[in-house]
């Protein structure tokens, strides 16, 4: 795996992938690494204090359009109807995957036993759903390389990572702390 050097990728730096790849603790280490406010996508769309109930959409989109104003920032999450205006501003992308059986159980782990981690909402009433269930079983490995080709056509310096021992190594080269 070559990396580019963290600061090939800017000042605002999108993290995209599958979920429980990482993003959302990959977005903190790096926010604070590059002096940056870190977002994260998903508590923009869901409400705090819920069992993750979407915002309106105009309301959701208005919080990321402001967040995306900012000079610099560390944004993780997908939501591709966003990507366009996220696109526009942003400086470097960084690409998470791994096998999606490992991504479930991260998410089985985060869901039963992990109350305070990193992106999740105020008040954390998370609980396991089948609709998740489904999108990380089924429908996200069907996307990934649409996803992967999509990011590639933006024309933004790219990092690509295909595992968590790659996620560790970056971690490692580019001296991040979690």
């Amino acid at each position: 795996m070559d990396v580019l050097p963290l600061s090939a990728l800017g000042e605002r730096i999108m993290i995209c992938g599958l979920s429980n790849s990482g993003k959302s603790t990959l977005a903190v280490a790096l926010a604070r690494k590059i002096g940056a406010e870190p977002f994260h996508v998903d508590l923009f769309r869901h409400l705090p204090n819920t069992n993750w109930v979407q915002r309106p959409d105009d309301e959701f989109r208005a919080l990321h359009d402001a967040a995306i104003l900012k000079p610099r920032w560390v944004m993780d999450g997908n939501y591709s109807s966003l990507m366009p205006q996220r696109f526009a501003r942003a400086t470097g992308i960084i690409l998470l995957y791994d096998n999606h059986w490992a991504n479930f159980r991260r998410y089985l782990w985060r869901t039963l036993f992990q109350r305070n981690r990193v992106g999740a909402l105020a008040g954390n009433r998370d609980s396991l759903k089948w609709e998740m269930i489904r999108w990380i079983l089924i429908v996200q490995p069907t996307r990934r390389e649409r996803d992967r080709n999509r990011l590639r056509a933006v024309g933004l310096p790219l990092v690509e990572i295909d595992s968590m021992r790659q996620l560790q190594r970056l971690y490692r080269e580019w001296d991040l702390a979690r």
